[in-house]
């Protein structure tokens, strides 16, 4: 997805994202047995029981999500000591999750006026972890110190701090991203009421911790992550297709809302709204802060039209981005025009050159600036704007993107290296000159997740070589 920046929010203001639970999963997942007889009534198009079979229902999800999560605890200690912090807490208010709180604790429910997770260097104790929450959960216990007969933070949080002495408490403030600033100011004067000002003098920012606690993959999360882009891919191939577009008739809302729908079925969750863009032969393309724009929704689908999307979507707390093109076939043609082929071998070629030059370790602004460098060698208009991929669909991470790229050259922003196994969501476009639209100069966009290797970036799923045709 191509990254929509907004301005910053002052420290203390913080905006919570809305966590992805276990029981909203049960209930559509119960929903979708009801719905059954609904859909043979209507005639309502639901997703194949391959797909779905792929899928693990909800019971399965939270159990495999609690092994990755021991996985991630294990190694949180080593990441709190590379940060200079000693405690770190996460506090979870009612009706206003924080971002964290799934990827911290088991993705359940928590429905306390505030529920508190507490990480603790112990020294040679090693980490300790402390649940302060108003209802005992076995969930909980697997993972913290949390008793069946739970004692208020006002009691717990000054005894940790008394036992353990922290230098630094590190809080979700502070961060140039809504999951690094999502402490509210509320809870924030809460904390600082409870421990006092001596505490309150060594709140730090964890921005740097939750970057690093997010943008770590580990193996385990492989396979169910495929998953999910073999999914994103079969869906953008569906909605390409003749079973969804009927020249002449069908418009581009037709198709986003059967995507949205399609989502209900597998049960997973956008988490943005999906994106249909369309290019003419002999009209302007229009666009948007440099983009091309997304069609209106009224617009209908023409014979000849080069279609673009980008759609993604949430399974068991991770992400994907998706861009792909098809071409609308005229009467008595069978294939895309040559000039469109060209085009996206091109994009090929910029995703090959970014491949080969990444490695681990390596800057992200030194591998946008030699990808481009050789884009312009070989005579192609490109604009990078790739971004992380994972607990978020924009992650935290490194960028290997135009803006971040002047940001770190600029001496405004820390230069961000790439990370062994993370993923990036490899988003560009070029521009090229189409011979068969009388050299109309058209955008080919793409987007694919990708995990970094010893040897590069590797796709998931193989990307797109040729064009999607819709008869």
């Amino acid at each position: 997805m191509r990254r929509r920046s907004s301005p910053d929010i002052p420290s203390g203001t913080g905006a919570g994202t809305t966590v992805r639970t276990f029981v909203t999963k049960v209930m559509r997942f119960a929903l979708l047995v009801s719905a059954a007889l609904f859909v043979v009534s209507c005639g309502y198009v639901a997703a194949p029981e391959t797909e779905l079979a792929r899928l693990l229902p909800p019971s399965e999800q939270l159990e495999v999500r609690e092994g990755w999560l021991e996985t991630h605890h294990g190694l949180l200690l080593d990441m709190m000591r590379r940060h200079d912090i000693d405690m770190w807490i996460v506090v979870n208010e009612e009706f206003h999750d924080d971002p964290l709180t799934e990827f911290v604790a088991p993705p359940e429910v928590y429905v306390g006026n505030r529920d508190v997770f507490v990480f603790v260097d112990a020294g040679e104790a090693g980490l300790r972890r402390v649940a302060i929450s108003g209802y005992a959960s076995e969930h909980l216990r697997r993972f913290f110190e949390s008793p069946d007969d739970p004692r208020p933070a006002k009691e717990v949080l000054p005894e940790l701090y008394a036992e353990h002495d922290p230098q630094t408490i590190a809080l979700s403030i502070d961060g140039r991203r809504g999951v690094t600033r999502s402490l509210t100011l509320a809870s924030f004067r809460w904390l600082s009421d409870i421990l006092g000002e001596e505490a309150r003098a060594r709140f730090v920012s964890a921005a740097d911790l939750i970057e690093e606690y997010l943008d770590t993959r580990i193996p385990a999360e492989v396979e169910h992550y495929r998953t999910a882009v073999e999914l994103t891919d079969e869906l953008g191939r569906r909605a390409f297709s003749n079973e969804v577009i009927e020249p002449g008739e069908t418009t581009v809302g037709d198709v986003r809302s059967w995507i949205v729908d399609r989502y209900w079925d597998y049960g997973v969750e956008p988490w943005f709204p999906p994106d249909i863009r369309v290019q003419r032969r002999n009209v302007d393309n229009p666009t948007s802060r440099g983009f091309l724009a997304v069609a209106p929704d009224d617009t209908v689908i023409e014979r000849g039209d080069l279609l673009h999307m980008d759609i993604g979507f949430t399974y068991m707390g991770l992400n994907t981005d998706w861009q792909k093109m098809a071409y609308v076939l005229r009467e008595g043609e069978t294939d895309v025009p040559q000039g469109f082929k060209d085009a996206l071998a091109k994009a090929n070629t910029l995703q090959d050159v970014m491949s080969r030059i990444s490695r681990p370790g390596k800057a992200a602004g030194e591998v946008y600036n030699e990808t481009m460098a050789e884009m312009e060698k070989l005579g192609i208009e490109a604009m990078i704007y790739s971004h992380p991929l994972g607990n978020q669909g924009h992650g935290l991470g490194a960028s290997i993107d135009f803006r971040a790229a002047k940001r770190a050259d600029a001496g405004t922003e820390q230069p961000r290296n790439l990370r062994a196994g993370s993923h990036l969501a490899m988003e560009f476009n070029i521009a090229d000159e189409i011979p068969q639209w009388d050299d109309k100069k058209v955008w080919i966009m793409e987007e694919d997740p990708v995990h970094l290797t010893d040897e590069g970036w590797r796709f998931f799923v193989p990307r797109q070589e040729s064009f999607y045709l819709i008869n």
